[in-house]
């Protein structure tokens, strides 16, 4: 029987392989929305854990019967509007015309360089007709969890609405006011998480790519790839050849996973704290599945951009409270 032959695992979607410059996860597409809200959230990953629900799905073969679901929490503070974005489309591209801060809040101080100037006044003089776009920058207020983080997390959101008018009368009526994660998305939502997977550091080809073992009596190295490139054009290395390199804090992006509860900490804290974690002190989202990275990281929740189907709800009857703690 002849041997499988697979020479390398590694996606060229994901080119070059390094650790990513950012913190904070990249929007690069809003969802489209007619509906005046904002497209997305931030959140703090706290953990995994399993809710018991009941299936109602009319074709499943197991409606009616109770299951278990593992879900990941994602810590939802609220968030606070930094400054109004405005743009004009020029062909196929979207160009920024004019950004206006329009927060003097200290937790904002802490991340980036505030005006001394109110431009309240230039927001209000704004001529919609102008603009084809609104978009806004929030931050994330990570001193009101547990995780011992004081410097903010900044970002761009997207807002919904039928209008360019429309949507600058809605940022004017939430200035100030904390945004909170039960006013822009509400449970059995299909979403899509952007995160960073865990930082792996300096690894070899055979993990980093997946190729094979050599044989046993091979020269030089076992796990290393069997050849560098031709002999006629020595010195030049082909950079499709699985080399050794980082590995791990990519931003990567979950499609289509749905919201299963927005739980107050109540209901989800375990006693003596999540493991790594700690006591929960805002609202919770509870996501069907896993989310890439590591504990304490911000996760982008946006409004799904793929999917044309409505998946049915299970009932929930219960958040697993736990301990987690190995025994």
């Amino acid at each position: 029987m002849p041997s499988v032959r697979k020479p390398r695992a590694g996606s060229l979607q994901f080119w070059p392989r390094v650790r990513s410059k950012r913190s904070t996860p990249r929007i690069r597409t809003h969802p489209v929305s007619k509906e005046l809200n904002f497209t997305g959230f931030f959140g703090y990953k706290a953990g995994m854990t399993h809710v018991k629900a009941v299936e109602t799905s009319k074709t499943s073969h197991i409606k009616g019967q109770e299951i278990s679901v593992p879900v990941s929490i994602i810590e939802c503070p609220p968030l606070k509007i930094a400054s109004v974005r405005l743009y004009k489309r020029d062909n196929l591209d979207w160009k920024l015309k004019k950004e206006i801060i329009l927060s003097n809040d200290k937790e904002l101080a802490k991340a980036m360089k505030l005006p001394k100037k109110d431009q309240k006044s230039v927001f209000e003089k704004l001529n919609p007709e102008e603009y084809d776009d609104v978009r806004v920058m929030v931050f994330t207020l990570p001193s009101m969890t547990g995780i011992g983080k004081k410097k903010p997390d900044v970002a761009e959101l997207g807002v919904g609405g039928p209008s360019v008018k429309e949507k600058l009368d809605f940022v004017k009526s939430n200035l100030g006011k904390e945004i909170l994660v039960e006013n822009v998305f509400k449970e059995g939502a299909m979403v899509d998480l952007k995160s960073f997977t865990k930082g792996k550091g300096f690894q070899g080809p055979i993990r980093r790519f997946g190729i094979h073992l050599r044989q046993s009596k091979s020269e030089k190295s076992i796990r290393n790839p069997g050849s560098l490139g031709p002999w006629k054009a020595q010195g030049q290395i082909m950079w499709r050849v699985a080399h050794a390199g980082k590995m791990g804090y990519h931003q990567r992006t979950e499609y289509n996973k749905q919201i299963y509860k927005i739980a107050t900490q109540e209901e989800v804290n375990v006693k003596g704290g999540i493991v790594n974690y700690g006591q929960l002190k805002n609202k919770s989202v509870l996501v069907k599945g896993s989310i890439p990275g590591s504990k304490k990281r911000i996760i982008v929740i946006g409004h799904a951009i793929r999917t044309k189907k409505k998946i049915s709800l299970p009932t929930i009857e219960k958040v697993s409270t736990h301990e987690k703690q190995g025994k």
